[in-house]
């Protein structure tokens, strides 16, 4: 079996205001699902993507007020990576800049350049400007004009102490491909050739263990088609001596988690029944969605969440 690529990744934040108008007014990328972690209802679960929520677009993040920020360091997805297009690397740098943000250009990567930033709570963004193609539907309300905007994931990298053992897991697991290989980062790329969201890199690392909270990532998520690929993946990953959890029906899709030899927090999630189940296209992210189970607590849980609004950096 071979995964598609990237599904999403989910990411840690504090003040949950400020990350939605981070995302949404600097980066541009659309709330198409606000929702709590279904293990902590008293915390939000913020989904960001393009218009629809396109598997390999979707960026989310559990939001933990008041919690204490991560470190960076080896066993973590060290940098969440997005694809824009290969001339718009003066635009980024430019609007970056005019809204305060420290920004590094950093040396080309598998010959494409890379512009570094953090976010407000840390967590390391890269833009990479590729000509792989990103299969996103763009968001029509994005404050990023549409030639220069987000096209979902682009080799986000994995900080390892053992690449050889993550290696074998995603080639001999997930039907990753070795694309090539730049010092001591390597390359792989899944489903069909071209697509930005894909590919992910794995770097050798000798830095102390990250601590993964407030700014790190907190898992990666690959596709699966639907769940009875999914269930073949569990049954595999069983066998080969992972320890995997039962499926969770996370409303939009389900999903399955195991760690990798490098103890990162994977995740094999369905391509659907995706983010429309429970609202229409143009009111994706309007309001809170919980839950079947915690419907009859509606009046408690957005009791204690926070109010959302859109909240300027400072």
């Amino acid at each position: 079996m071979r995964t598609a690529g990237i599904h999403h990744l989910t990411a840690i934040a504090g003040n949950p205001s400020r990350n939605l108008g981070f995302y949404t007014d600097v980066l541009g990328l659309r709330l198409v699902k606000r929702t709590v972690n279904f293990d902590d209802p008293a915390s939000y679960h913020l989904y960001f993507g393009d218009n629809v929520g396109t598997p390999g677009s979707i960026l989310t993040f559990f939001s933990w007020p008041g919690a204490a920020r991560g470190t960076a360091g080896r066993a973590q997805v060290a940098s969440v990576s997005f694809a824009v297009a290969v001339d718009s690397v003066n635009y980024w740098k430019q609007h970056l800049a005019e809204r305060g943000m420290m920004i590094e250009e950093s040396a080309s990567r598998f010959g494409e350049a890379v512009v570094r930033f953090t976010d407000s709570d840390g967590l390391m963004l890269e833009l990479i400007a590729t000509s792989a193609r990103g299969e996103v539907e763009p968001w029509g309300e994005s404050p990023i004009p549409p030639e220069y905007s987000i096209r979902g994931f682009a080799a986000p990298t994995l900080e390892v102490g053992q690449p050889d053992l993550t290696e074998k897991l995603l080639t001999e697991n997930l039907g990753f491909r070795f694309f090539g290989m730049e010092g001591n980062r390597r390359r792989y790329e899944a489903g069909e050739a071209g697509a930005a969201s894909s590919r992910i890199d794995v770097l050798e690392s000798e830095a102390p263990v990250a601590r993964i909270a407030v700014g790190n990532v907190h898992h990666i998520a690959f596709r699966a088609t639907d769940e009875a690929q999914q269930l073949r993946w569990r049954e595999q990953l069983l066998q080969a001596g992972f320890g995997v959890s039962p499926v969770m029906d996370r409303n939009y899709f389900c999903s399955i988690y195991f760690r990798d030899p490098g103890s990162i927090l994977f995740e094999i999630a369905t391509d659907g029944p995706g983010f429309m189940i429970d609202e229409t296209v143009d009111a994706l992210g309007e309001t809170l969605k919980l839950p079947a189970a915690y419907e009859p607590m509606r009046s408690e849980i957005e009791g204690v969440l926070p109010q959302l609004e859109a909240a300027a950096l400072s």
